[in-house]
């Protein structure tokens, strides 16, 4: 892993960089400084409290959107490759692998969280168009936000799938209740994923695997099954 880390001014001398306490900006630099080759770290608290900050700045640096957070604690300095460029022969993939299927990286070389829809290079025929169109009216359809709040949000697709893993409707809810009264939401940076680890605690896994039962008897399954 490299030991030198490069800090670039398009970031640092910006007015919301800037416009944040000395005391966040501070904080910001020892993150980035302790980072690995892909910009994560394992202990953003620790830092924070290593150097004498507390918890507001770190909310700050959240809130102003210089880092992403995941449900493990684990942070991401968000304008890290615009930072660095690391050579290949000193570069060190992080062990955060799965974090990192979470983000995209944007032409400017920032992280966001999500991924876009891949466009095929291959041009359909009328039939494979006729298909897709009636796929995209049916997502337009049922892809809807099912419950949103501050930066979070859950989709119906994404609401359907923690069903059909075997959770009930007043098991979700009653998390999703739990996560936006949460004084610390603001750290996670996906609702879906921060809920399916929240009812896992909670619940534990589900007992029945709803994949493997006919639809038509799903309905029937009592709340109480796990």
């Amino acid at each position: 892993m490299a030991n030198r880390r490069m800090f670039a001014k398009t970031i640092i001398d910006s007015d919301a960089f800037l416009d944040m306490p000395l005391s966040t900006q501070a904080l910001y630099f020892h993150l980035s400084m302790r980072a690995d080759d892909d910009g994560f770290i394992n202990s953003p608290k620790r830092i924070t409290r290593m150097i004498g900050a507390n918890q507001d700045e770190l909310e700050n640096l959240f809130n102003k959107k210089f880092i992403i957070g995941f449900e493990n604690g684990v942070v991401i300095i968000k304008h890290w490759k615009i930072h660095n460029y690391i050579r290949k022969d000193r570069y060190t993939e992080t062990v955060y692998k799965e974090e990192k299927e979470l983000l995209f990286e944007k032409e400017n070389k920032s992280y966001t969280l999500g991924k876009p829809d891949v466009i095929p290079d291959v041009i359909p025929n009328d039939n494979q168009m006729d298909t897709q169109v009636r796929l995209g009216k049916d997502r337009l359809g049922k892809d809807r936000t099912y419950r949103e709040f501050k930066h979070l949000k859950i989709t119906t697709v994404e609401f359907d799938r923690l069903l059909s893993d075997g959770y009930t409707k007043y098991q979700v809810d009653n998390i999703l209740d739990n996560i936006e009264n949460y004084s610390k939401n603001t750290k996670y940076a996906s609702l879906n994923l921060t809920a399916r680890n929240w009812l896992k605690r909670e619940y534990g896994t589900p007992a029945i695997d709803t994949d493997e039962i006919p639809i038509d008897m799903q309905d029937f399954i009592p709340e109480d099954s796990d």
